[in-house]
């Protein structure tokens, strides 16, 4: 039986395996053990591999095929989210409140027991965020945080991790500007990761993870829009 390879978490040799040696059941999982540093965690999203355990485990890299991503000419928006966007209910920011949006979708979802978001992953995103590498899109209402996402970048590869809303829609609110001006930037796509409804209702789709390896490839290595970001004046949503 194939099981997950050990990374020694002293080890300093930041190689994992070959994605293509990933376990089926459960999807994606490739190995194990490891840290979270800055260095390992960029090398591992350089090549489509992420970190997803509960506290308690040890720290799970993954790498699912199939792979959902979205391409930003395929965005969906329904016509009641088109309609709240001109109404403009809410005011976007982009790298306004990176620890109170980590902090915001950590907490437990209704009938969760848990979060995969551990004060250590809060914390290495936390650093990745002042390296400029992840970065975090912000919805307000009234002056109070009311959702957004935070997500990975490297070059031009947006990796998203979590969003949450504590307002109908603040989440594809922020989900829409951001999509919008990676567009504008020329990303080719979006990592949404494993599949979900509420993903897919917003046009995220399944590709197999050779495809997705590829785009990774000339993606992470064009030049990255300039930290921390903002969103262009005027930007067509």
């Amino acid at each position: 039986m194939h099981v997950p390879y050990w990374i020694d978490p002293d080890e300093q040799d930041l190689d994992f395996p070959d994605v293509e040696h990933a376990m089926q059941d459960p999807d994606g999982l490739l190995a194990m053990g490891g840290d979270l540093s800055p260095q390992r965690l960029i090398h591992a999203y350089r090549h489509g591999i992420f970190p997803w355990y509960s506290s308690g485990q040890p720290i799970l890299w993954w790498s699912p095929d199939p792979r959902s991503v979205l391409f930003p000419a395929e965005l969906k928006v329904s016509h009641s989210l088109t309609k709240k966007l001109r109404r403009k209910d809410y005011l976007v920011t982009m790298d306004q409140a990176f620890e109170d949006v980590i902090a915001a979708c950590a907490k437990p979802r209704k009938g969760d027991n848990g979060t995969w978001i551990t004060p250590e992953m809060a914390a290495a995103y936390t650093e990745l965020h002042a390296m400029g590498i992840a970065h975090s899109i912000e919805t307000w209402q009234e002056g109070r945080l009311a959702g957004g996402l935070y997500g990975v970048s490297i070059g031009k590869i947006f990796y998203g991790e979590s969003m949450f809303a504590q307002q109908p829609d603040a989440s594809k609110v922020a989900f829409v500007h951001l999509v919008r001006q990676l567009e504008t930037w020329g990303f080719p796509l979006i990592d949404c990761q494993v599949h979900s409804e509420h993903l897919a209702s917003l046009g995220a789709r399944t590709i197999r993870r050779p495809q997705f390896i590829n785009i990774l490839q000339q993606g992470c290595s064009s030049n990255a829009p300039v930290s921390p970001w903002k969103f262009d004046p005027g930007l067509k949503i």
